[in-house]
């Protein structure tokens, strides 16, 4: 374990001290309990890597879901990763566990999973750039949902400045017949329902009441994200030994935010971005269609609407206080998410949230529970409004497989009452619930740090994943 100059905060976050070319702190978030097996992965020594990248404000903030991972440069290689929360009229009681089966077979058919997954819907090379420049809108124009979907997507599902021009022709080969899949890894679609209620208010508002079921979708940009992040970074690390740049890791690769390298790789990105929103849109379509056709059920009966749907690895321009005075930033919220309090100007918190803060979404693993939480102002003051975005990992895929060795996953959630379906049993014993931290106390610990407000439990009730 490296020796790490730690210097206690208070209860819930600790720091890296400025050494070796740091040009700030790094800033851990957990709580003492978590801060053992932290410390044992090598993702510290990344967060202090960071604090050497130039231009870099305050810290390096660590969130309590951190664990080791490819740094990717930006906002990493699956650009927009995200989590879509859902909620319906329908309540744990009105599924029987024949009825999980239907339902959960219902959306492993229609929507693809796994490596390479592909299917869902295919556009064509005239098509493509209307997605990438519109985003999720492109979806709800196609009769994938509706514009009060929009209305709780972060972005409203689109960024402007997105150049299809600006990205590679194996990228754009690669995102035509991806659009509506959920791939591998950790990406999982989840049924499940209101377990616990902590905050009578926002929940209200937030349409989540206890035994609702929901619904949560969790998905990037698939192989266009990817590859528009690995097509850039030959281009971003030669124009480092062009701007004299030298950092620890070079899978940070950086340039000036004013160069042409930068400003190509932020169209290209946004064209992620906008991939990301209608791949978790045409999904979040064929989820309703699996209520009805499992279900037996009109739209108006199963209810199923988009609560909020969050972005994590992305790097966006915003408007933060830095040393007392307002200024322009560029936020990367890699393995983070956004947290803006009740009252931020609209329209970055939509107006049916402006009294209670902007949804947080922080999935679990598929054997426990995930969280619902709001923005609080306090994570405006430390952390450039962000908060964690999951459990984070406790063990690597390779270890997940050994610990798992020739148990029966399936079998063992099934008796537990969780359904789940799998492109192959090699992911789902890659993600044993027991792969990932308790995500309880990764939400103990940004609540604790006062990053979030803690508003609901959920619990799974069935699961497909990649």
């Amino acid at each position: 374990m490296p020796d790490y100059d730690l210097e206690k905060l208070d209860d819930c976050r600790r720091q890296i001290l400025k050494r070796d070319g740091m040009r700030v702190p790094a800033r851990l978030y957990a709580t003492e309990e978590m801060l053992k097996d932290i410390l044992a992965d090598d993702a510290p020594q990344q967060a202090a890597n960071v604090a050497h990248m130039p231009g870099i404000l305050g810290a390096s903030l660590a969130m309590p879901d951190i664990h080791w991972d490819y740094g990717g440069g930006g906002g990493g290689y699956d650009v927009n990763c995200g989590a879509r929360l859902m909620s319906s009229k329908l309540t744990k009681d009105d599924l029987d566990q024949a009825g999980q089966e239907r339902l959960v077979d219902a959306l492993f058919h229609r929507v693809p999973t796994g490596v390479g997954s592909s299917g869902a819907l295919r556009v064509d090379a005239s098509t493509l750039p209307q997605v990438l420049r519109n985003g999720a809108e492109w979806a709800v124009d196609t009769d994938c949902g509706s514009d009060a979907d929009l209305d709780v997507i972060e972005e409203n599902g689109q960024v402007d400045g997105a150049d299809p021009d600006a990205v590679s022709a194996r990228a754009k080969e690669r995102g035509l017949d991806q659009i509506g899949t959920l791939g591998s890894g950790n990406h999982f679609l989840e049924i499940g329902y209101v377990s616990e209620v902590y905050d009578d208010n926002p929940a209200r508002v937030l349409g989540l009441q206890e035994g609702s079921v929901t619904a949560i979708i969790h998905s990037g940009s698939r192989g266009f994200g990817y590859q528009v992040c690995d097509g850039a970074l030959p281009d971003i690390d030669r124009a480092m030994n062009k701007y004299n740049i030298d950092l620890p890791d070079r899978q940070l690769a950086c340039t000036p935010v004013d160069s042409p390298e930068d400003r190509k790789y932020l169209r290209g990105m946004k064209c992620a971005l906008n991939y990301a929103f209608p791949n978790r849109q045409v999904m979040a379509h064929n989820t309703r269609l699996a209520f009805e056709s499992a279900l037996d059920l009109t739209p108006r009966e199963h209810g199923l609407h988009t609560v909020y749907e969050v972005a994590h690895n992305i790097a966006k321009f915003e408007t933060h206080r830095v040393d007392g005075r307002e200024q322009e930033v560029c936020v990367h919220r890699k393995g983070a998410t956004r947290a803006l309090p009740a009252g931020h100007p609209l329209p970055l918190v939509p107006g049916c949230y402006q009294n209670v803060g902007q949804p947080v979404l922080i999935p679990g693993d598929m054997g426990r529970y995930s969280y619902v939480l709001v923005g609080t102002e306090k994570a405006m003051d430390d952390t450039f409004g962000s908060t964690c975005h999951g459990a984070g990992r406790r063990m690597s895929r390779r270890e997940a497989r050994k610990t798992a060795g020739n148990r029966n996953i399936t079998a063992e959630l099934a008796d537990e009452g969780i359904v789940v379906r799998g492109e192959s049993s090699r992911t789902v014993r890659e993600e044993i619930p027991a792969a990932y931290k308790d995500v309880a106390n990764v939400v103990d610990a940004v609540e604790g740090a006062g990053l979030s407000q803690k508003v609901a439990q959920l619990r799974p009730l069935g699961v497909i994943k990649g």
